[in-house]
C-alpha cells in the first residue's frame, strides 16, 4: 500500500516555513486545566504550558493542540464558548496566550488550537441578545429558533434527542416574560446551535480565523465538523424516523442536521482565509461520519485533513490494525490529505487502560470496539483491580510505536507519554464535573477519568501539578507514573516515547509504506523509505525478528526474539 510521496527528509531548518509540516507532524494535545498550574488556584493555565516547553522540545513533539481555552463556564469542559477572541481569565490573558505562543515558536513547534463553530455557550453576548429580542429579530437569526408545536407552541418543534441526553429543543421566556420559541441544541442546553445560514455568523467566524491566526496560530481542529449546516424546513421527521433511515440519510448528505453536503461551503471560504498566510494555516475536522464521506472534509479545498478514530476502535488484534491501515491510507491517497491516527484524547478512556480490558470480540468494521469496553468498565464501577495493568500498558506502549511508524499525522493525548491510565472510582460523584455524568447518570460516567490533572513530580499536594491542589482528585498510584519517576529510566515509557518521537523526525520522508510477510496472523511488519522497519507481535509467543539493526523497542529483546504484545523497529 503506498500514499503520495510528497515529503522529503525533514530538518529543523526547513520544517518551520514548509508548507506541509503537517502531513507527519507528531500532534501533542493539551487539556490546558489539566497540564500545569502556575498560580496555584488547581486549574491549569497558559502560563502553566509556558513553563512546560522544556518539557515538550524534549518530548519531541512538532506542535502542540490546545483545547478550548476561551472564556466558559464549563458546560461542557469549555467547549462552551463564551468570547470566541479571548481567553478565560483563570487561564490567562491575550498577553499570556502570545507569550505561550512565542516560546513554542522558538523551540520550534507549532501551535494549533481548537474553534468550536456549531454553538456558542448561552453566556455568549449573541445568545444574551437574542433572548432579549423579539420574535422574528436579527439578534435571533444568529441562532435556531422555532415556534413550538401544539395549542400554545407547548410542544418542541420535533422529539429529537440531544448527545447529551434530553430533548434538543429548550423553551425559552420571552422579554415580557410568557413562555415563548424553542432553540436548538444538538449538546448541553447551554450550548445553542447557531445558524450558519446567517451571513453575519459566516462573517464573524471568518474574522476570528484570522484573529487567532495573526497571533501566530498555525493551525485549527474543528469541532463537530460535520454539525453546521441543518435543513429544518417543513414538518420535521421523528426521531424513530431518523433511526430507522439513518445510514440512508447520511450516505446521501440528507439528514437534517449531520453531515450535509452544504457545510463545505462553508470550508471553502475559510480555505481561501487560511491561504492567505504563509505557510497556509492549517486545519483538521472532527467528523463522525461514513467513512465514504470523510475525505470530502480532508480535501485540499477545505480543512485539508479529518481525524479519522478506527484506530481508536479496535481492539489489539492484528487483522483489524491492518484493515483499518490499509483503508485509512487509500482514503488519504483519494483524498490528497494525510492520514492521523490517535489512541486517546479528552473524550475516551485511555488506551493503557482500555488494552487491559477484555476484548469486546471481532464484529463488523466500524463498531466501537475497544471504545465499547472502556465505557463498559466505567459504567460498572471503573475499579483498577478488573483492569490487567501491565498487560495493557505493553499493548499501549507497543500500538503507540506501531502509530509512529505510519505515514501521516499522529496525535498524541497529555499523559500518555507517562502511560497512564484511566481515573475511575478514585473520583468519587461528588467531585465529577462532566456534564454527560449529571444528564445521563447510569448512562454515561463522563470524561473526567481521563482530564486528571498531570503528575509531574513524585511527591507533594497534587504532585508537581501546581502548589495549590487541583481540581479533579488524583490518585495515589500517580506518584509512580510521574515525570519525575520515569525520567531516570531508560525502560520508562515517558523514554520510549522521546527515543520514539526523536527517531521518528530523523526517519519519515515519503509517504509510502510496504506490508511485509511475517508468516504469523498475529504480527505485523512494514518497510517505511530508508529501509526503516516496524513489527508488532499482537500474540503472546515471541517472533524472531527479520536481519536489520534495532533502533527502539516497546519491550526487551531478548537474543532477537520480540515478546509478544510488543513492536520494534529496525534499520536495514
Amino acid at each position: 500500500m503506498t500514499t503520495t510521496a510528497i515529503t522529503a527528509p525533514r530538518t529543523a531548518a526547513t520544517f518551520q516555513d514548509d508548507p506541509n509540516w503537517w502531513r507527519q507532524a507528531s500532534v501533542y494535545q493539551i487539556y490546558p486545566r489539566s497540564f500545569s498550574d502556575s498560580n496555584g488556584d488547581g486549574i491549569g493555565d497558559l502560563n502553566g504550558i509556558t513553563a512546560k516547553v522544556p518539557y515538550l522540545t524534549e518530548l519531541g513533539v512538532d506542535a502542540v493542540w490546545l483545547s478550548p481555552f476561551y472564556p466558559s463556564a464549563l458546560a461542557d469542559g469549555g467547549y462552551d464558548v463564551d468570547d470566541y477572541r479571548n481567553v478565560d481569565p483563570k487561564l490567562g490573558t491575550l498577553e499570556d496566550f502570545d507569550a505561550m505562543a512565542g516560546a513554542l515558536h522558538a523551540a520550534g513547534i507549532k501551535l494549533i488550537v481548537d474553534i468550536v463553530p456549531n454553538h456558542s455557550s448561552d453566556r455568549h453576548e449573541w445568545f444574551r441578545e437574542a433572548l432579549a429580542a423579539p420574535k422574528g429579530s436579527a439578534a435571533r437569526d444568529r441562532y435556531i429558533f422555532r415556534d413550538g408545536l401544539g395549542e400554545n407552541g407547548e410542544l418542541p418543534p420535533s422529539d429529537w434527542n440531544s448527545v447529551f441526553g434530553g430533548p434538543v429543543w429548550e423553551r425559552i421566556t420571552e422579554p415580557d416574560g410568557t413562555p415563548g420559541q424553542w432553540y436548538m441544541h444538538i449538546f448541553a442546553k447551554e450550548q445553542p446551535d447557531l445558524n450558519w445560514d446567517n451571513q453575519e455568523v459566516r462573517d464573524d467566524f471568518l474574522t476570528t480565523l484570522r484573529f487567532w491566526s495573526d497571533r501566530g496560530v498555525d493551525g485549527f481542529r474543528i469541532d463537530v465538523a460535520h454539525a453546521l449546516t441543518k435543513n429544518l424546513e417543513g414538518t420535521l421527521p421523528s426521531q424513530a424516523d431518523l433511526d430507522a433511515r439513518g445510514e440512508a440519510l447520511f450516505l446521501a448528505g440528507e439528514h437534517p442536521y449531520w453531515d450535509r453536503n452544504e457545510v463545505h461551503g462553508i470550508y471553502a471560504e475559510w480555505r481561501k482565509v487560511f491561504n492567505e498566510y504563509n505557510p497556509p494555516r492549517t486545519a483538521v475536522a472532527e467528523a463522525w461520519v461514513h467513512v465514504d464521506r470523510r475525505a470530502r472534509y480532508a480535501s485540499p479545498e477545505g480543512l485539508g485533513q479529518a481525524f479519522n478514530f478506527d484506530l481508536l476502535q479496535a481492539d489489539f488484534d492484528a487483522a483489524q490494525f491492518r484493515r483499518t491501515v490499509t483503508k485509512n491510507l487509500a482514503e488519504a491517497e483519494a483524498s490528497g490529505a494525510s492520514s492521523t491516527w490517535v489512541f486517546s484524547n479528552h473524550d475516551v478512556v485511555r488506551h493503557a487502560t482500555r488494552y487491559g480490558l477484555p476484548a469486546t470480540g471481532s464484529s463488523a468494521e466500524g463498531e466501537i470496539m475497544a471504545g465499547q469496553a472502556g465505557k463498559r468498565w466505567l459504567l460498572e464501577g471503573g475499579r483498577q483491580e478488573d483492569v490487567n495493568i501491565e498487560l495493557g500498558l505493553r499493548r499501549a506502549r507497543a500500538a503507540s510505536l506501531l502509530m509512529f511508524a505510519l505515514p501521516g499525522s499522529a496525535y498524541l493525548y497529555q499523559g500518555e507519554e507517562l502511560g497512564l491510565q484511566e481515573v475511575g472510582v478514585e473520583i468519587p460523584d461528588s467531585e465529577r464535573q462532566d456534564p454527560s455524568f449529571f444528564r445521563n447518570r447510569g448512562v454515561e460516567i463522563g470524561r473526567d477519568g481521563c482530564r486528571v490533572p498531570l503528575p509531574w513530580n513524585t511527591g507533594g499536594s497534587s504532585f508537581g501539578f501546581g502548589p495549590g491542589g487541583s481540581h479533579l482528585p488524583q490518585p495515589e498510584w500517580f506518584a509512580g507514573a510521574s515525570v519525575e519517576a520515569q525520567e531516570q529510566r531508560a525502560d520508562s515509557t515517558l523514554s520510549l516515547y522521546r527515543r520514539a518521537l526523536s527517531l521518528r523526525w530523523e526517519l519519515q520522508s515519503a509517504e509510502t509504506l510496504e506490508w511485509l510477510e511475517t508468516g504469523r496472523e498475529d504480527v505485523l511488519a512494514f518497510r517505511r523509505p530508508n529501509g526503516w522497519t516496524s513489527v508488532t507481535n499482537f500474540g503472546t509467543e515471541p517472533f524472531a525478528l527479520p536481519a536489520g539493526r534495532l533502533l527502539v523497542a516497546s519491550s526487551a529483546v531478548d537474543g532477537g526474539e520480540l515478546p509478544g504484545a510488543a513492536t520494534a523497529w529496525l534499520q536495514a
